[in-house]
């Protein structure tokens, strides 16, 4: 007997516009908070946008992160993070790690006298090991670092934006890039809030989460375009709420798998990943709320040319009758 699960019914007829004042308006609030926070508490900016000393380990010995990371607890360095790196061309008993230590006080790189005990406690872990290279990263590279950064989410929206309006409308275009700021802004507000650390790694997983909200608001439209064309004299809002009803079991699975895996990593990933997989689990979270509750919000107000001698609904008068 087989037996499947179902995290809601085949069929459902839920009216997702019967408080869209109240979460539209949530949205908004949110955006503006985050923004509040952030410009106000600033980020916790990691190694990479901060600036600081990279040194490079060699040794004979397997790297052991764990007990590098507590030879160097002790030592009150500021933001430390220690990753092995992998090469082909390395020797079968060469192991390589990279220990970076974030800059403190707006300095640019730590002392030698601090280097110097760096060095000293990781020789207590490993008598092999040596040290090839130190590298200061200085505070204008960060700056360009992240610049970079800004840059590359600009970027990823203009495309999806661009993509979104060719294969869809205009409308469609607005709402799903007003969804995606309105994920990247909160995400980046719940950062500034808690303190979370901010790095590269952040924005590839802000990136990550712009991915999986476009997915899902694409397969709203995606059916919403279907229905457009299959109920030509059906208001735009019941298409609407009829394609998000349609959609909804593959978008609640699609959350679940997604969070369980996170969830896992979140647990007993570590420290190293840990800000990582927060940034994604949120934005996958607050991706999908976006994208049943904003983007199609956006589309609504705009309106949609169906083609026939008068539309749906002009600018605006579709928020006006959602109760009616």
């Amino acid at each position: 007997m087989a037996f499947r699960l179902k995290l809601c019914p085949e069929k459902t007829n839920i009216n997702f516009f019967r408080a869209a004042p109240l979460t539209f308006g949530f949205s908004v609030f949110l955006m503006v908070a985050s923004l509040v926070v952030w410009l106000t508490m600033g980020l916790n900016f990691g190694i990479d946008f901060r600036g600081g000393t990279t040194i490079r380990t060699e040794s004979t010995q397997p790297v052991d992160v764990g007990a590098y990371r507590s030879a160097l607890q002790g030592l009150e360095l500021g933001d430390i993070s220690i990753t092995e790196v992998f090469d082909p061309g390395f020797r079968e008993d060469q192991h390589v790690a990279m220990v970076r230590i974030g800059a403190q006080d707006d300095t640019q790189s730590i002392t030698p006298e601090q280097i110097a005990t760096v060095e000293a406690a990781l020789q207590t872990v490993d008598p092999t090991i040596t040290f090839p290279s130190v590298e200061s990263v200085g505070p204008k590279v960060s700056s360009e670092l992240i610049w970079s950064a800004i840059t590359a989410v600009a970027a990823a929206c203009a495309g999806i934006a661009f993509y979104i309006w060719l294969r869809f409308e205009w409308q469609f275009a607005v709402g799903s890039v007003a969804a995606l700021v309105h994920d990247v802004l909160v995400t980046i507000g719940v950062f500034a809030l808690f303190q979370i650390r901010f790095d590269l790694t952040t924005v590839a997983a802000l990136l990550t989460v712009l991915g999986y909200s476009i997915n899902d608001t694409v397969v709203v439209f995606d059916r919403l375009r279907e229905n457009l064309v299959k109920y030509k004299s059906m208001p735009l809002r019941d298409v609407m709420n009829l394609s998000v009803n349609e959609t909804l079991s593959r978008t609640l699975m699609t959350l679940m798998t997604t969070l369980i895996a996170l969830s896992a990593l979140l647990v007993f990933g570590g420290d190293v990943i840990r800000g990582f997989v927060f940034a994604i689990t949120f934005g996958v979270v607050i991706g999908t709320y976006s994208s049943i509750y904003m983007a199609k919000n956006i589309v609504l107000y705009l309106g949609v040319d169906r083609g026939g001698p008068k539309k749906d609904s002009k600018a605006g008068s579709q928020f006006a009758n959602i109760d009616a």
